[in-house]
């Protein structure tokens, strides 16, 4: 089950860098605290507007970046078809 709807991005949050939730908190930072040794209970407690479902689809997002897939979170202001900020996967690169 894919977690991306929580990934977001506009251009009036953190220079639209992929964010969790539209929250100020962009995707990049949480990996960061990860590779660096941070466990998701510290994560958890130094952000407590983050769930445990948000720390996994930073990792989610990050993978597939990382394996060469495209994640384009779309724009705030673009209407999903769900009503929800989604994150559209493509193929690869």
């Amino acid at each position: 089950m894919s977690r991306l709807e929580r990934i977001t991005s506009d251009s009036q949050v953190c220079h639209g860098k992929p964010v969790i939730r539209g929250l100020r908190i962009p995707v990049v930072t949480v990996l960061e605290l990860m590779a660096g040794g941070m466990t998701p209970e510290e994560l958890l407690e130094d952000f407590p507007d983050l769930t445990r479902e948000d720390l996994l689809a930073a990792l989610e997002y990050g993978a597939l970046m990382a394996g060469g897939q495209v994640a384009v979170p779309l724009n705030e202001g673009t209407p999903p078809p769900s009503g929800g900020h989604v994150s559209v996967l493509t193929s690869n690169r």
